[in-house]
């Protein structure tokens, strides 16, 4: 027990995101059994607690976000990892979501599902949602969409009131051309994107379809309707800034550049639950391929689903899909098997399966062709430094 070092966890426990990284560090400590750690009550942007400036331990992970808790963690002179996207210290590691792909996954899915004219709703006074915006935006345009922009004020300012703040963002959600695409910079914005739509008469997701952040499932679900949102890799950013801290205190030196953790997908749920395109034989197409394609459908089944032609489906489908319905099939395919190959330890045969593959030998084929890498180094990668963990539920 003399060897066993002392770490202080200065991170929330309020919302979903930092109860995740929590984990992600307590799994890294129960796998090395190297730590006894100390966690104070700590509220999100809360000033430093008073045990802190005297506290005699090893090491800090810490979700740094004001002054007043960096100015205090520089004098401990400790090894620290941060976990904050508000960088308040250049100088010491940091683990964070990667905001870039993160918006690229949103802006996918709204354009998969048609959307030409897509909204982000954000809180600048956040540098997560300030990249966020940027990013979506700079996806937006690349994908040839019209993007609109909401900023909110800072919850900071002085003149800052919820009853006028919900007055600009109705006014601006009214305006918005529909329909759209929305992206809510975290899962609380959206939900109130969500209540003013429900004032206005709104229809979600057929005039607006709504994607947020962080998919705190207790919170989406309470909407209404229930909020898809993007899955953050918090399990593996905790492990890693474990990791970083632990070769820290042995004495390694580690960069302080960022390490930016990219998110495991999204978790669908009605407010993006619909096809942007006025055709409902396209629509019901879609809909069968996403639900059935890995059960090892061809394009033949889809043809049995929709009264058209070969000619007139394929035709139909790339010009307001931009896929063939082969390709459509292919791309949920690989979806899956990415989620298998990061989430779970199943072997590639179990995987090829459940993906709807014919076979391992083709699956590998496919996927390289595809990801650009064998399934092998895809799982390598996503998994390097990583525990195995329980699957994610799906809703």
């Amino acid at each position: 027990m003399s060897n066993r070092r002392s770490v202080a966890l200065l991170i929330e426990t309020s919302n979903a995101y930092a109860r995740g990284l929590m984990d992600g560090i307590i799994a890294y400590q129960r796998e090395h059994e190297l730590w006894s750690i100390y966690v104070g009550e700590q509220d999100r942007g809360a000033k430093p607690p008073i045990w802190l400036k005297n506290w005699k331990g090893d090491g800090i992970i810490a979700r740094i976000e004001t002054e007043a808790i960096a100015s205090v963690i520089r004098r401990t002179k400790l090894p620290v990892v941060d976990v904050s996207a508000a960088r308040k210290i250049k100088s010491i590691p940091w683990v964070e979501t990667d905001d870039r792909e993160i918006s690229r996954l949103a802006v996918e899915h709204l354009v998969d599902r048609g959307f030409e004219t897509l909204a982000f709703c954000g809180e600048p006074n956040f540098s997560w949602s300030r990249w966020r915006e940027q990013r979506f935006q700079d996806f937006a345009r690349e994908a040839g969409c019209e993007c609109h922009v909401f900023s909110g004020k800072s919850r900071g300012d002085e003149d800052y009131s919820w009853t006028k703040e919900r007055k600009r963002l109705a006014s601006w959600v009214e305006k918005l051309p529909k329909p759209a695409g929305l992206m809510a910079c975290y899962d609380f914005t959206g939900q109130q994107v969500l209540d003013v739509c429900r004032e206005l008469d709104i229809a979600i997701p057929e005039q607006l379809a709504v994607v947020a952040v962080d998919n705190d499932v207790r919170l989406c679900r309470l909407c209404t309707p229930p909020l898809s949102s993007v899955i953050p890799d918090t399990h593996r950013t905790g492990y890693e800034a474990a990791q970083l801290l632990d070769q820290m205190m042995r004495g390694k030196k580690v960069r302080d550049e960022a390490m930016l953790i990219p998110p495991l997908g999204i978790a669908e749920r009605q407010s993006s639950d619909v096809y942007a395109i006025d055709d409902e034989d396209i629509v019901r197409a879609l809909r069968y391929i996403r639900e059935n394609a890995c059960t090892g459908i061809t394009v033949a089944d889809v043809l049995n689903a929709v009264p058209l032609s070969r000619r007139m489906l394929e035709h139909r489908f790339q010009k307001l899909v931009r896929r063939t319905p082969h390709a459509e099939i292919v791309r949920i395919r690989m979806v899956r098997a990415c989620r298998l190959l990061r989430e779970t330890t199943l072997s590639l045969s179990e995987i090829t399966n459940r993906a709807g593959f014919a076979s391992p030998d083709y699956f590998s084929v496919a996927f390289k062709k595809y990801m650009g890498m064998t399934p092998r180094s895809y799982r390598e990668k996503g998994k390097s430094s990583k525990p195995s963990r329980s699957h994610l539920s799906e809703d």
